[in-house]
Formats: C-alpha cells, structure tokens, sequence
C-alpha cells in the first residue's frame, strides 16, 4: 500500500492570526491625518490671512501684486542664479571626491566624511562671520596686488560669488549623505575597470559610467541644495547682499500680506522643482545604460530525421508487495542484432 504522508496541523493561533492581518489598521489613518492638519493647517492659515481683510472681505491685491512690487523679479533670479552655480560647484566636487575614495584607500571615507559634515557643527553665524572678516582684511592688504580685485570681483552685488562659496560650504553635509547613499548601491570599482579596459578616460567614466547610475541621488541632493539656498537668510543678510529670502524679510515690514503670499508662492516654486528633479531622477535606468542589440543572425534547420517507431511490448508490472499490481511497465530490452 502507498505510504500516507502526514501534514502537520496548522497552529491553532494562526486563524486569530490571519483575521488579524485582514482588520484595516485606523490608527495609521488617524496618524496621517494628524500628519496632514499638522502641515496644512499653517498653509490654510497664511492663505486666508492674505486674501481676509477685514471690512473688506476677500481680496487678492497681495498676489497681484507681487510681479509689480519692487525687487521681486531681481531677487529671485539672483537665488535661483546661486542656486544653479552652487548645485554646479557641489556635485563638481563631491562626486570626483567620492569616487577616488571609493577606489582609493577605506581610511579616506572617514577623512572626507567628517570634512564635509563639518559645516553641521559649527555655525552660520560663525562662518559668515569669518567670511566677512576676510572680505574687510583682504582689500586693505592686497591694495596693491591684482589680488584687489579678486576681492572686488567676488563681492558684486549682481551675482556674489562668495555667496556661492559660502552656500557650497552649508550644502556640502546633504550631498554627500545623498551621494555617498547612491554609491553604496553601485560598485564603483567594477564599472570603472570596465570602463578603463574598453579605453575610457577618467572623465569619461565619470560622466558616461558613474553619473547615470547616480540619477536619483544628483537629483536629491540638487533639490536639497536649492531648498537650502533659496530659504538662506543670515549669511546673505550679514554679508550686505539681497537675495530672495532677505528681500522677504524686507518686505514683511511695509507689506505683511504680501510677504506671506510671496512666501506661499515660494513654497509652490519649491514643490513644482522637486516634482521636476524627481522625474529627472527617476527616469528609466535601461536607456541611459541600453546597448542596442545586432541583428538576429537565422540559422537555417536541416532535414529532419524521422526514426521509425518499433512495436511496443506491454508486460503487466508487478506490485512492489504482491508481485500483481496493473502498474506501467518497465522498458524491455532492446535486443542488438550479432550479439543474440
């Protein structure tokens, strides 16, 4: 007789178990929504204060005029100006950085991490005042050296170039987190071996190999320096410069409506980029890495061979215990002619 194979009975608690899993879980409901009064009440709240005026109902004067208001326009071209360079200027140099650490040496990786999370620990207002320390010494000094005006040069209110180093400088601990994450995905020393023995050079497996596969994390760290950079307010107001968030600043005083609707508008700018770097990060891998396949090669078939069949014996198998079983029957031997 066949053997009976034994299940083992399932636990008694699985049942409770599985219905369990099945209850829908309020309590995440009831978090989001928490979550979301607790970020959207503040938004509803400036909203209403700058269309409610009071004895006069809703009115929209404050967006309406923002494009006319003096300084609006300049302004935030300059932040978005600064933003592109300083976004330029941090991937150009943490990306080659970490990606010699990532070939050189693992002692490296902590040197350059705790250089880059240094500007966490000490403070803006510390920075900006050492920057402004140099700006006031080095013109005095350098008076008579093509160094003036160098000096000069970085300082010029239509586009502040210390402005854009100073940014870097703040900018550096959120690229390289977002980098150095994207690289541990990778295995870099694979790819630019690859690379180098099909006679790439080093900048070409930068942009060709290694930028592609870093898609979503340039794009994280490009939306976290440009948020960074359009809501920085001490060093550029320290430093004497106008920028969005100081030209904000300046407007609240005469005009408190529409600093705040300028505000909400600045969040929306904010949002509609992260849409746009998110897509740019999330695009398809497979066509920045397809390699476009050759032409299928056919390959004719020969004839085919038909081998005709012998006659099929059927013999009654015998059972494993009575020797009668109606079982299939084993495969006869095949006789070879000269050896019978």
């Amino acid at each position: 007789m066949a053997a009976l194979t034994t299940v083992p009975a399932a636990p008694a608690s699985a049942p409770a178990k599985a219905a369990r899993r099945s209850r829908p879980r309020y309590w995440r409901g009831a978090v989001l929504a928490i979550a979301g009064l607790y970020f959207v009440t503040p938004l509803v709240s400036s909203f209403v204060f700058t269309v409610h005026v009071p004895n006069q109902g809703l009115t929209f004067e404050a967006y309406t005029g923002i494009l006319s208001a003096d300084g609006f326009t300049e302004s935030l071209f300059l932040s978005l100006s600064l933003a592109a360079a300083t976004i330029a200027l941090a991937l150009l140099l943490v990306v080659p950085a970490l990606v010699a650490v990532r070939l050189g040496p693992p002692r490296l990786r902590a040197v350059v991490e705790i250089v880059c999370m240094l500007p966490l620990v000490v403070p803006p207002i510390a920075l900006v005042t050492g920057i402004a320390t140099v700006l006031r010494w080095g013109p005095e000094h350098f008076s008579r050296t093509p160094l003036y005006q160098t000096f000069l040069a970085v300082q010029n209110e239509s586009f502040p170039v210390v402005l854009v180093l100073a940014y870097t400088v703040l900018a550096l601990p959120f690229v390289h987190r977002s980098l150095d994450a994207g690289l541990r995905a990778v295995d870099v020393p694979t790819l630019v071996e690859a690379a180098r023995n099909c006679g790439a050079s080093r900048l070409q497996v930068i942009v060709s190999v290694i930028l592609p596969n870093l898609r979503s994390s340039l794009a994280g760290a490009s939306f976290l320096t440009l948020a960074l950079v359009l809501g920085e307010y001490t060093v550029a107001s320290l430093l004497g410069f106008r920028p969005f968030a100081v030209w904000i600043v300046t407007v609240s005083g005469a005009e408190a409506r529409m600093s705040v609707a300028v505000s909400l508008l600045s969040l929306l700018i904010t949002w509609a980029l992260l849409l746009v770097l998110s897509r740019a990060g999330t695009g398809s891998s497979a066509s920045a890495t397809a390699i476009p396949a050759g032409p299928a090669t056919a390959i004719p078939a020969g004839p085919a061979t038909a081998i005709p069949a012998g006659p099929a014996t059927v013999t009654p198998a015998a059972d494993a215990t009575s020797g009668t079983g109606t079982g299939p029957a084993p495969a006869a031997p095949t006789s070879v002619p000269g050896k019978e």
